[in-house]
C-alpha cells in the first residue's frame, strides 16, 4: 500500500501546487489551457510558479529538496524567478519545532541541555532537507553548532528510493538506452549516499579527515567536531563565522576578491578530487561562507559533511588524463582512454569517437562560463554516448553532480572565469607528480613498509619454491639463470673490449703529446 500511496501523493502534490501546469505551458499544446481549467478546483494557482515549484518540493521530502537545491545553481537553465526560489531551498527549509529539537537532542545526548551547554538558542539558524542547526555555548566557552536530524526522515527516505528502483527498473526494461545508464545501479549509489547522510557521526568523521586534508592549503576552512557530544542523531561542532557566499554584494562592501575567490574554488575542487580523492560532494551555495576574519579573510568555509565522494587511483589517473587530453584538445587520447578503459566496446573505431567527440567539444574552447550552454553540451554528449554504446559509471555520479555545482558556483563568482586555463596548470602539475621522479620517490616510501616485511622473507620463499616447486618450475628458474650467466659473459666481454680501447686511445693520445713536446 505505502509504494502504491507514495506515488499517488507525488501525482496529488503536483497538481495542487499546478506544477502540470509548468509542463503542459512548456508544450503549447491549444488543449492544455481547457484541461488546466477543468481541473482548477481547490490548487493553488494563484502564487508565481517559481513559488509553487519551491513549496511541491519541500512538500515531498528531502530527495525533491535536494534535487532542487542542484537546479538551483543552473541559472543558464532555468528562468531567473524558478531559479531564485530553489535557491531558497538550500538553508531555508520550514524548521521543525524548537521543542521537538531539544528533545531529539536530550535524548541523544542522555543530558538536559542545560548540563551540556551554557546558553542554547531555540531558534534554528539554518533549516535543510534532512537536519537543522541550533547556535549554543559550551560550559567552557567555545562557541558551537548543534546539528539535529529531523525526525522520521528514514521511513520518507525509504519509501521515494523504493519508488526509485521501480522507476529504474522501467527504465531498464523498456528503455532501449536503460541496460547502458545503468539506472537501478544509479539508484543504489544514490541510496547509500542519502543512508550515509542520516548517519551524524559518519558526517562528523567526513569533516576530520577533509579538515586534515586541507590543513595547509590557506584556502578552505573545514569546522573541528567535539567528539563528545556527536551521535548518530546530533553533531556539535565548532561554529564558524562567515558570510553566505551568495551574498555577494556583502563580500564586495567587505573587499573579498570576488575573481580570486572563483579561482580558489576551482583549486579547491580539483585539489579534494585530484589529490585526495576525499571531495565535497554536495557544494551548493548553502553550504559555502566566505570568512571575514582579519586571520582568515577571503578563505573559503565549508559545511555540511554527509555526502563525501570518494576516487580510487585508477578513478583519478583516468580522469586526470582525459581532462589533460580535453586541455590539450587532444580528442584522440580522449577516444583511446574510453576504449581502453571499457565504456566503449573494444571494437569501437578510435577515428570515429574521436571526431564525434572533437564535434562536440571544439566551438566551447576559449570561452568564458558565461558563453557555454552546458545544457547543449550535455544533450550532444548524450547523443554521441547513445551512438557509441557508453556505459555510465555510477561510482562518478556523485563527481558528476558537484562538476555541477562548481561550475553553478563559478558562474555566479566571476561569469568570465575561463575554467580550462584555470585547472590545466593544476593538473599537469598532478600528472608530473604522478609519473615523475617524486611521484615514483612518493610511492616507494608509502610502500616501504610492506618491502620491509617481505624482503627478509624472500630468501626463505625462494628456497621453499625450489625444494618443493614441480619441475618445470625449477627447468624454467635454471633456464633464465644459464641464459642470465651467457648475457652476463656477453657483457663481461663488451665491456672488457670497451676499456681495451680506451686504454689503447689513452696511450696513442699519450704518444703523440710526447712526439710534439719533443721527448720521443
Amino acid at each position: 500500500m505505502r509504494a502504491l500511496f507514495r506515488p499517488a501523493f507525488i501525482a496529488w502534490i503536483g497538481l495542487r501546487y499546478g506544477l502540470d501546469g509548468l509542463l503542459l505551458d512548456s508544450f503549447r499544446h491549444p488543449g492544455w489551457s481547457r484541461v488546466g481549467r477543468v481541473l482548477s478546483w481547490g490548487r493553488r494557482l494563484h502564487e508565481p510558479r517559481g513559488q509553487r515549484l519551491r513549496e511541491a518540493l519541500e512538500r515531498l521530502g528531502p530527495i525533491f529538496v535536494k534535487f532542487g537545491q542542484m537546479l538551483s545553481t543552473r541559472r543558464d537553465l532555468l528562468p531567473p524567478d524558478i531559479a531564485d526560489e530553489l535557491a531558497k531551498l538550500q538553508d531555508r527549509v520550514p524548521p521543525f519545532p524548537s521543542d521537538e529539537s531539544a528533545r531529539l537532542i536530550e535524548e541523544a545526548l542522555g543530558k538536559p541541555i542545560a548540563e551540556v551547554f551554557r546558553t542554547f538558542e531555540t531558534d534554528p539558524v539554518a533549516s535543510a532537507s534532512i537536519a537543522q542547526v541550533h547556535f549554543a555555548t559550551l560550559h567552557d566557552g567555545r562557541e558551537v553548532a548543534v546539528k539535529v536530524l529531523r525526525p522520521g526522515m528514514l521511513a520518507v527516505i525509504d519509501d521515494d528510493l523504493a519508488l526509485l528502483r521501480t522507476i529504474a527498473g522501467w527504465v531498464e526494461r523498456f528503455w532501449a538506452d536503460g541496460k547502458r545508464l545503468k539506472p537501478r545501479e544509479v539508484v543504489a549509489e544514490f541510496d547509500k549516499y542519502l543512508h550515509d547522510e542520516l548517519d551524524l557521526v559518519r558526517e562528523a568523521a567526513n569533516a576530520a579527515q577533509l579538515r586534515r586534508n586541507m590543513d595547509g592549503l590557506d584556502l578552505v576552512l573545514v569546522p573541528e567536531m567535539i567528539w563528545d557530544y556527536c551521535t548518530p542523531t546530533v553533531m556539535v561542532m565548532e561554529r564558524m563565522k562567515g558570510v553566505p557566499i551568495s551574498q555577494m554584494a556583502r563580500l564586495r562592501e567587505a573587499g573579498v576578491d570576488i575573481k580570486k575567490l572563483a579561482r580558489d574554488g576551482v583549486t579547491i575542487f580539483f585539489t579534494q578530487v585530484f589529490r585526495d580523492g576525499f571531495f565535497h560532494a554536495d557544494m551548493h551555495p548553502g553550504n559555502i561562507q566566505v570568512s571575514l576574519d582579519p586571520e582568515s579573510f577571503g578563505r573559503y568555509i565549508a559545511l555540511d559533511f554527509g555526502i563525501i565522494g570518494t576516487l580510487t587511483e585508477i578513478d583519478k589517473d583516468y580522469l586526470a588524463q582525459n581532462f589533460i587530453a580535453f586541455f590539450h584538445r587532444d580528442y584522440k587520447r580522449v577516444a583511446e582512454l574510453h576504449i581502453e578503459s571499457g565504456w566503449v566496446p573494444a571494437s569501437t573505431r578510435v577515428d570515429e569517437l574521436e571526431g564525434a567527440v572533437r564535434t562536440v567539444c571544439e566551438p566551447y574552447f576559449d570561452r568564458p562560463i558565461k558563453e557555454i550552454s552546458l545544457g547543449q553540451v550535455l544533450m550532444r554528449l548524450f547523443q554521441i554516448s547513445r551512438r557509441f554504446n557508453v556505459e555510465i559509471q555510477p561510482q562518478l555520479v556523485l563527481l558528476q553532480k558537484t562538476l555541477l555545482n562548481v561550475e553553478g558556483l563559478g558562474r555566479e563568482l566571476d561569469p568570465e572565469l575561463d575554467l580550462w586555463s584555470t585547472a590545466k596548470p593544476f593538473l599537469e602539475k598532478w600528472m608530473h607528480e604522478q609519473v615523475g621522479l617524486r611521484g615514483l620517490w612518493a610511492r616507494l616510501k608509502r610502500e616501504a613498509p610492506r618491502y620491509a616485511k617481505m624482503l627478509p622473507e624472500l630468501p626463505r620463499l625462494i628456497h621453499h619454491n625450489l625444494e618443493h616447486g614441480d619441475a618445470n618450475l625449477r627447468r624454467d628458474l635454471a633456464a633464465m639463470l644459464a641464459e642470465q650467466r651467457q648475457t652476463n659473459r656477453l657483457l663481461s666481454t663488451v665491456v672488457w673490449v670497451g676499456v681495451g680501447f680506451l686504454l689503447g686511445l689513452l696511450t696513442a693520445q699519450l704518444f703523440v703529446r710526447l712526439h710534439m713536446l719533443g721527448v720521443i
